[in-house]
C-alpha cells in the first residue's frame, strides 16, 4: 500500500485555509482586476477574516478606477486626441463634398440639409466628430444650401462657429464644385 508524505489532516487543513493572496496579481489587469478585488474582499470579510487579504481586493478595485479615470481624463482630453479628431473631421468633410456633389447629380439641386444626403445611403457621415466632443449629444457639420452654391465645415477644436479654427473642406478653386467659403 502506498503512503504520501504530508497526508496528515493537519497539514492539508492548513494548506486550504490559506487565504488567496496571490489571485491579487490580477488586479493588475483592469476591469478583471476589479472584480477578482470585489472576491477577494468578501474572501476576506466572510470566509478568512483576513485584513491583509481584504485590502489587497480594495487596491484591485482602486488600481482598475485608476486607470480608467486615466484613460478617460489624461487621454481623451489630450491634445493629440483633439488634434485625431480633428483629422478625422477633415476627412469626413471632404467625403460629404463627393457625396453633396452625387446629390446634384442625381437631383440635379443640392440638399435641403445634410439628412437629405442619408435618405437613400445610410452610409453617409453627417456627424461631425468635433461636436461630439464639446456637447453631450453628437451634433451634425454646418451646412447651408444657397441656391447653385452651398457651404459646409466643421466648427472647429473650439465647438463655436465662424472662428479662425474651423474646418473647411480641401476644395481647389478651380474647381467645378459648388462648395464656397463664406456664408452670406
Amino acid at each position: 500500500m502506498l503512503e504520501f508524505e504530508n497526508a496528515n489532516p493537519k497539514n492539508v487543513s492548513k494548506e486550504m485555509n490559506k487565504p488567496p493572496y496571490l489571485l491579487g496579481l490580477l488586479g493588475f489587469i483592469p476591469l478583471v482586476g476589479f472584480f477578482v478585488g470585489i472576491g477577494l474582499t468578501l474572501y476576506g470579510l466572510i470566509k478568512y477574516k483576513d485584513k491583509k487579504l481584504i485590502i489587497i481586493g480594495v487596491l484591485c478595485m482602486v488600481f482598475t478606477v485608476f486607470v480608467y479615470s486615466f484613460m478617460y481624463f489624461g487621454i481623451e482630453k489630450s491634445s493629440k486626441v483633439k488634434e485625431s479628431w480633428a483629422e478625422l473631421s477633415q476627412y469626413q468633410v471632404n467625403e460629404l463634398v463627393k457625396d453633396i456633389e452625387y446629390f446634384k447629380l442625381e437631383n440635379g439641386k443640392y440638399p435641403d440639409s445634410l439628412k437629405q444626403l442619408q435618405n437613400g445611403d445610410t452610409l453617409v457621415n453627417i456627424q461631425d466628430p468635433i461636436k461630439g466632443l464639446n456637447s453631450s449629444e453628437k451634433d451634425i457639420f454646418i451646412y447651408e444650401n444657397l441656391g447653385d452654391k452651398y457651404s459646409l465645415y466643421s466648427v472647429g477644436l473650439d465647438g463655436v462657429a465662424k472662428t479662425k479654427d474651423d474646418i473647411f473642406p480641401n476644395v481647389k478653386n478651380d474647381s467645378k464644385v459648388g462648395w464656397i467659403k463664406e456664408i452670406k
